[in-house]
């Protein structure tokens, strides 16, 4: 059963966020002093070297060169004065902080440095003491308008957005850099509960304002394309994209884009200056949350393996939450490390703290969220809504105590009835008055209302699903009709349930097949056990041609794919025609029906397939070892053969997956080759 709202993928605000005095003041500054009159670093060939390196952006590359001058030369101001520059390109802001501190005692007359040192102390995410760094350097005349700007930008990384208004009505108005604060502070104000909806397209306006001064700038055009995003407007953000990711292909073929997903092996270009102007990793982790939201998990995971290379160590948070979250099927365990290290290391996106919960809910690691849920409470009232909140404390309460979280669930699915009810007769009204504009606007709430409440049903229904008390999940989905009817998932699961009655194969295939009727020109995006559970309720009501036709119509779907790809549906369909045989008495033919699901080997043998495969030889070999039936030789030889196979084919696939951080799975005797051969040695004793 679907039971829990989706995941969110994590996108970055507006550029890093504010525009700040570092922006352009180390471009041009570049630390405060130059190399010449200061003595030290030898002018000629050391000097034209580091400088060359600067200038190309190869900071990692300058650090080494500048800390071996350093230590020759202590008091040279300029090496300092550069080395700190380098060590804040690279974020390195605890290397930056010490070499700013030095170069403050060093020349305590140079403002600059004080307010290169509170920059960096903002970097770092020291906010309270990057405030009170700003106080040293709050009388310079020269630097006002840079201090200003940065006061404002740790402002607004604190949320305080009122002080950070009136901190930007302090900054020159006509300027660029003012609208897209101004933009970012209406972008976070978007966000809030209850917000116009406006305030998106109005923060998007401001942007394209400030661009139509300054000409095209990588990250404000990705923020226009996230104020899109932000309005389901997919189509001009996904344009905005290709041209941030075009230009920075082609200006920065360096950055080596898309060469991950090729299968190139290539060396990290870490996180210098050049990537951050390119806006590159913003505009891959936007697309990727696009594709995302489209439901096109493949696209979404080929835009983040897309990205220019860097380390793990590397990764920025968002692009580290969004890793974890698009692997989290083939490596859940990785993928709640880094959740974890997120929360435990903060800034991290909004998104994280949402997602740790839902997914530990979806794995069913109640006490590990339970666990989070209490020693966070900071991070509950921060990022949990509060209906949200509430699902997830019935969510936990399952376990311990079915009946009130049941009671819990159905309070909740009371809140969202009333709202869909409001919202239907707000559509009512605006169709009376034959406004399409409201009748758009009250479409749209009644959809992401509906989206919301499909969750806390499922989760109602899945109690007494879990107690297959099946017939009191039909009696609950029935009382949601009224606004479900037409909601993929709620059909699905309708269905699902008559299927599982046993009694009411027909009530089943007129829910599932709406659903196949839908994808008839991509059956394969069905899923498979819709399909195999149409193909069996064909067969139980003896419409065996129609069960047939549709397996054809897979097979002839899974011929036409990549030759090399694995693909389960046909075989999944037969695992489950092959079962449901089993599990009636006749093993003679769903075991051979088992077996053929498999072949051809390579394409079909998988970790999860295996998992229902084995279960039917099980019941066969605990059916033999009671006497109750009698096999053939030749159906004896034939899964002696087959598990030879399986032996032969299995040795690197698992039949466990780590999900859990602290349990690490025994690889040598958790795959399908050791259990292959273990279930041989089964049925050669049974052959006797």
């Amino acid at each position: 059963m679907a039971a829990r709202p989706m995941t969110g993928m994590a996108m970055p605000p507006p550029q890093t966020g504010m525009r700040t005095a570092m922006g352009t003041a180390l471009g041009t500054a570049m630390g405060g002093g130059g190399l010449a009159g200061y003595g030290g670093v030898r002018e000629g060939k050391n000097t034209e070297m580091i400088y060359t390196m600067i200038r190309d952006g190869r900071y990692h590359d300058a650090i080494p060169v500048l800390s071996s001058k350093l230590m020759e030369f202590p008091s040279s101001r300029a090496a300092a004065s550069l080395l700190a520059y380098c060590y804040y390109y690279v974020s390195d802001y605890q290397n930056a902080l010490q070499m700013y501190e030095r170069l403050m005692k060093m020349c305590p007359e140079v403002d600059e440095y004080k307010l290169y040192y509170a920059q960096s102390l903002f970097k770092a995410g020291l906010y309270e003491p990057a405030l009170k760094a700003c106080q040293n350097v709050a009388d310079s005349p020269e630097l006002a308008t840079r201090v200003l700007s940065l006061q404002a930008a740790i402002k607004y990384e604190q949320d305080d957005l009122m002080n950070t208004k009136a901190l930007i009505d302090q900054l020159p108005p006509e300027e660029a850099d003012t609208l897209i604060n101004q933009a970012c502070v209406i972008f976070k104000e978007a966000g809030q509960p209850n917000a116009d909806a406006q305030l998106y397209e109005k923060a998007r306006l401001m942007l394209q304002e400030a661009m139509s001064k300054i000409g095209f700038q990588a990250e404000i055009a990705y923020a226009i394309g996230l104020c899109h995003y932000q309005q389901k407007q997919y189509g001009p953000a996904l344009k905005l994209i290709a041209e941030i990711i075009e230009r920075g292909v082609r200006e920065h073929p360096e950055l080596s884009v898309g060469s991950q997903t090729e299968g190139i092996d290539v060396r990290s270009v870490g996180n210098s200056l050049v990537l951050q102007e390119t806006a590159l990793i913003e505009a891959f982790n936007l697309k990727a949350a696009i594709e995302y939201q489209m439901k096109n998990y493949e696209a979404a995971q080929e835009a983040l393996s897309d990205m220019p290379p860097r380390s793990e160590e590397e990764l920025d948070p968002v692009s580290l939450h969004n890793t974890a979250l698009m692997h989290m099927e083939a490596e859940p365990a990785s993928g709640f490390k880094k959740l974890n290290f997120l929360i435990s290391n903060p800034p991290f996106p909004p998104e994280t703290f949402v997602n740790l919960m839902l997914l530990y809910c979806k794995h069913q690691y109640y006490d590990l969220a339970a666990d989070v849920l209490a020693e966070n409470a900071h991070l509950t009232f921060n990022f949990l809504t509060p209906e949200l909140y509430e699902f997830l404390d019935a969510t936990l309460m399952v376990q311990t105590a079915p009946e009130e979280a049941y009671r819990k669930f159905d309070d909740l699915s009371k809140k969202h009835i009333a709202n869909l009810r409001s919202l239907t007769k707000n559509i009512q009204d605006a169709r009376l008055q034959r406004d399409q504009e409201q009748i758009r606007r009250w479409l749209k709430q009644y959809d992401e209302a509906l989206e919301k409440y499909i969750p806390v049903l499922m989760s109602q229904a899945k109690i007494y699903w879990d107690m297959e008390h099946y017939p009191m999940v039909e009696k609950i989905f029935r009382q949601s009709a009224e606004f479900c009817s037409e909601h993929e998932v709620w059909v699905l699961n309708v269905a699902h349930v008559f299927f599982l009655q046993e009694t009411k194969f027909r009530e089943a295939i007129r829910y599932y097949e709406p659903t196949v009727k839908k994808y008839a020109q991509n059956i394969l995006g069905v899923p498979a056990i819709v399909l195999a559970n149409l193909c069996v309720a064909y067969i139980m009501t003896s419409q065996n041609e129609e069960a047939e036709e549709l397996m054809r119509r897979v097979e002839r779907e899974e011929e036409k794919g990549d030759p090399d790809r694995q693909t389960f549906h046909l075989c999944i369909i037969n695992l489950v025609i092959g079962t449901l045989y089993c599990a009636k008495g006749n093993f003679e033919f769903g075991i051979s029906r088992v077996m053929k699901s498999l072949e051809p080997y390579h394409k079909k043998l998988g970790t999860d397939t295996w998992f229902y495969a084995k279960r039917a030889f099980l019941a066969l070999a605990d059916t033999l070892a009671k006497h109750m039936i009698m096999l053939k030789d030749a159906t004896f030889s034939e899964i002696l053969a087959f598990l030879d196979a399986v032996d032969s084919h299995g040795k690197n696939i698992p039949t466990k997956v780590q999900d859990h951080p602290d349990k690490p799975i025994d690889t040598a005797r958790c795959n399908v080759s050791f259990e292959a051969r273990t279930m041989k040695k089964m049925f050669l004793k049974l052959r006797g």
